[in-house]
């Protein structure tokens, strides 16, 4: 399957590598980062870029700190140590109202969904445009629900609730709210986790034609590498802490590490 942006490999970094680079185009810098929850040191040096209009998949095993990574870089999560950039702001340095409208650049789609299982499809994107927007026009919100539905492929669906649909589909309505938002910047947490085979491949190829119809700039967590093959530009591997590997999904194939082979395969 063709990728939607051609944007240049790396080069296989290994082992604590990284530091800061010198880009234009960088929407996304993370140096140095640290956490630590009690004793389990969970993040030790996390160095990490992205690119606009690029995906980068953030591959790593469970409880490797995939998650708190990107709860860190929009400060849901305090870091012990190191600086997050988003958009040339460094988050640290923000106030509340400041930070509040980076976030509104971003567009985060939990694991869970999150959907409000009391409202429908319809009035789950409502109640978040409305929120953004802070309009009443009826016909604007409308059309606004309508296009972020059939980008997904379930305007059909508009008046169903959330216990109607299945799991994919969830997933589906939470990237619809996401996207109805125009953000510049996307977090995927595990998007294709508790899906089929299929279905996991529906959504990897929903976050491709995002990238390519919203040009927006992506980071996903994942440990399915049928994800990391379909979605990234670049991959970071985590391991043990830090940024074991990074590189394209063909470049970490290639790379003759056994550790990365055997998790790849």
């Amino acid at each position: 399957m063709q990728k939607s942006a051609d944007i240049p490999g790396e080069i296989v970094s290994t082992l604590n590598g990284g530091g800061r680079v010198e880009d234009d185009t960088l929407v996304v810098e993370v140096e140095h980062l640290k956490k630590t929850f009690g004793k389990n040191e969970v993040l030790k040096d996390i160095n990490l870029h992205l690119r606009r209009g690029e995906n980068i998949v953030v591959l790593g095993k469970s409880g490797s700190g995939k998650s708190v990574l990107i709860r860190c870089i929009v400060r849901l999560i305090e870091p012990d140590e190191g600086k997050v950039m988003i958009l040339k702001k460094n988050i640290e340095e923000l106030n509340n109202d400041e930070l509040n409208q980076i976030r509104g650049k971003i567009g985060f789609l939990f694991q869970s969904g999150a959907l409000y299982d009391s409202m429908s499809v319809r009035e789950n994107l409502e109640f978040a445009l409305r929120r953004k927007l802070k309009t009443d026009s009826k016909d604007r919100v409308d059309m606004l629900v309508r296009e972020a539905l059939e980008d997904v492929g379930l305007i059909k669906d508009i008046d169903k609730m959330p216990s109607e649909l299945s799991g994919g589909m969830r997933k589906r309505v939470s990237l619809a709210r996401t996207l109805i938002l125009k953000p510049e910047i996307m977090l995927y947490d595990e998007p294709t986790t508790g899906l089929d085979p299929f279905t996991s491949r529906e959504i990897c190829e929903l976050i491709l034609k995002v990238q390519k119809k919203y040009a927006t700039s992506s980071i996903i967590i994942t440990h399915d590498t049928d994800c990391v093959k379909i979605t990234s530009n670049r991959v970071f591997v985590l391991k043990d802490g830090k940024c074991f590997a990074e590189g394209t999904y063909e470049d970490l194939k290639s790379s003759g590490n056994s550790w990365i082979n055997s998790f790849l395969r």
